[in-house]
């Protein structure tokens, strides 16, 4: 198992470039794998997490080419996959498990889904609730991995009332939808990331989206087409909270993922103060980008608005180590979806923050943390193999006059795989050993 040992540094400068957006990247091999033609892809996130999405696909038949972060896709169409030899594991990724589920829901053959120790233990009861609605037969250890999918099903549409907002859950209806006789529909409670949707409407299948209703009517088909995936905003987050935090910075993020769906870490951000600014706004492949310059900021705890926690929900980790520098309390509910991460997002953080001397009360469906100074650590940080834990420690470090210790940081390679080499390079400390 190994650590980060993160030194203090307080100077931060330079322009980077942090890798693709993974919840693009996902989609990209899905969707291009259903599509007829080939798909080229620009930009692949290199991490783990979306690899075993590419894997997946390769062992159910697709001819998959990958040369760096381009990829070649020869899409077989909506029923073109066909029966792996063995169980496809999943690693640690809960979104491919999740959105896969929604297309192997509908196949001829059976499946079975399986992944680390992490994802076995991750519920997945939101998505076979209403796969099962639909037709499906699913089996799981009492709604967890390992999941065993039986082929040969008929889907039909539904309406779907999310009961909590979540882009996985909604992904992963529409995308069994493809395969359903008639409607069907997904109504999320909050505006969650609609990259499935832009996609899906950038491989040429219609989806009528009203309000923050979405709609699909199965039997069409997908063509394909080239895709270019921008910078990941939830990995850029982590450095717009050092630049924000560190006594000195100026740092420019280039061509990072803006989309509309994923900006609550930019709105939080600069509700808290932040000195943060969006140059060179553009389109690219029906997503915007734009290059975000961040300085040194003198930040205050604010009442997080609930309406942009779906939009932040992967950066709350982050989020809170901005809140720990803040001058006042910062207050966070209507997270109860943070419980059921890679980790307890809210409880591990809290025990971080605990040993770095910051106050803080956890919440069922959030957290309470009181801004400071971070303390002298009072023990090793425990990251519980969460990836985005880890990252977010590693961050303190440019406001922590001490050496800060990160265990179990082995699984930032599913998200960020040169995440030390990219941090030092605008000078901060951090060595993995």
């Amino acid at each position: 198992m190994s650590k980060f040992i993160a030194q203090p540094t307080n100077t931060l400068h330079g322009n980077l470039k942090v890798p693709g957006d993974k919840s693009i990247s996902h989609r990209c091999i899905m969707l291009g794998s259903l599509a007829n033609g080939i798909t080229e892809v620009s930009g692949f996130l290199q991490g783990e997490d979306a690899l075993a999405t590419l894997k997946a696909f390769q062992a159910m038949g697709v001819d998959i080419q990958r040369e760096g972060d381009k990829v070649t896709i020869h899409g077989v169409g909506l029923h073109g996959l066909k029966k792996p030899n063995t169980a496809l594991d999943l690693g640690n990724s809960g979104t491919s498990m999740r959105l896969m589920l929604g297309i192997l829901a509908a196949q001829k053959f059976s499946t079975e889904l399986k992944g680390d120790v992490s994802l076995s233990k991750r519920p997945m009861g939101r998505v076979i609730d209403p796969l099962m609605q639909m037709g499906a037969v699913i089996g799981s250890n009492q709604g967890k991995p390992p999941l065993k999918i039986k082929g040969g099903q008929s889907l039909k549409g539904i309406h779907y009332d999310l009961p909590v907002a979540s882009a996985q859950v909604k992904s992963c209806v529409l995308l069994a939808g493809l395969y359903a006789q008639g409607e069907t529909c997904v109504l999320e409670p909050e505006t969650t990331r609609d990259h499935t949707e832009r996609m899906l409407k950038g491989l040429g299948y219609p989806v009528n989206v009203v309000d923050n209703k979405m709609c699909l009517t199965g039997g069409g088909k997908l063509t394909a087409t080239q895709f270019q995936v921008p910078s990941d905003i939830s990995s850029a987050a982590f450095f717009m909270v050092a630049g924000c935090i560190a006594p000195q910075s100026d740092i420019v993020l280039k061509g990072v993922n803006i989309n509309p769906t994923r900006t609550g870490v930019i709105d939080i951000l600069k509700l808290m103060g932040a000195n943060l600014e969006l140059l060179n706004k553009r389109e690219i492949g029906g997503e915007l980008l734009a290059d975000i310059r961040v300085q040194s900021s003198n930040l205050k705890g604010i009442q997080i608005p609930s309406e942009l926690v779906p939009l932040a929900i992967d950066e709350f980790p982050v989020i809170f180590i901005a809140a720990a520098c803040a001058q006042g309390e910062t207050v966070l509910t209507d997270a109860q979806e943070l419980r059921v991460k890679e980790s307890d997002r809210i409880q591990v953080m809290a025990d971080g923050l605990n040993i770095l001397g910051i106050q803080n009360q956890v919440l069922e469906d959030g957290i309470k943390i009181q801004g400071g100074s971070f303390q002298k650590p009072t023990g090793v940080i425990q990251s519980h193999h969460d990836h985005r834990i880890s990252m977010s420690f590693a961050m303190a470090s440019a406001r922590c006059q001490y050496p800060i210790e990160i265990d179990g940081v082995d699984n930032v390679a599913t998200s960020f795989p040169n995440f030390v080499e990219l941090t030092n390079s605008i000078g901060m400390k951090i060595v993995q050993r």
